[in-house]
């Protein structure tokens, strides 16, 4: 059975940490986009993922954030938006085209851009996160599944060369008990 950090557990680690990750280098929060309306096109979200949406702004809000990146897709924006709002934020644009590595390293690319310790939030797609997590120098992690919208991941990357951290946790309401439960 997955352990799952509760939303609440989890908001309060992160207040007590934030300042405390931040001083050991750039922290990347990275989450996939919540759960959208329908799979084909370009939809918006449920209200089940615009609840998601706040659940991720009052998890990230202890955050200094320093820059949101999204992709060219609305459920990605609206993902981001409430947390991008709650700090003036203009989220950076990364389009998600021609190819997951590309994509990837673009992503990497723009955190890299941003001074040492500062705090970048990153929201992708299911099978964007684990090579965006890789091209910033983080350990291997697998696609996440289709109905798998929960994880959130915390990535530190510190100065010096000093090897990049990885957190998996959970915000807003948990996955279902098989989300996660998919082809590989």
């Amino acid at each position: 059975m997955r352990a799952v950090v509760p939303t609440i557990a989890l908001l309060i680690g992160l207040s007590v940490h934030a300042a405390h990750l931040e001083a050991q280098g750039t922290i990347v929060i990275l989450v996939r986009h919540a759960e959208k309306a329908s799979a084909s096109g370009d939809p918006d979200l449920t209200s089940d993922g615009a609840a998601r949406a706040r659940a991720l702004a009052d998890a990230v809000e202890r955050f200094r954030l320093d820059g949101v990146i999204v992709t060219q897709y609305r459920r990605t924006q609206a993902t981001a938006a409430p947390a991008a709002a709650a700090r003036g934020l203009v989220p950076i644009v990364v389009s998600a085209g021609p190819g997951v590595a590309a994509h990837a390293d673009s992503v990497a690319a723009a955190v890299r851009r941003f001074p040492p310790h500062s705090a970048v939030l990153v929201v992708g797609h299911s099978n964007t996160l684990g090579p965006i997590i890789a091209a910033l120098g983080g350990p291997a992690t697998r696609d996440l599944c289709d109905a798998e919208y929960a994880t959130m991941f915390l990535l530190t990357t510190p100065e010096g060369g000093a090897p990049a951290r990885l957190l998996r946790a959970s915000v807003g309401a948990p996955d279902s008990a098989t989300a996660t439960a998919c082809p590989r």
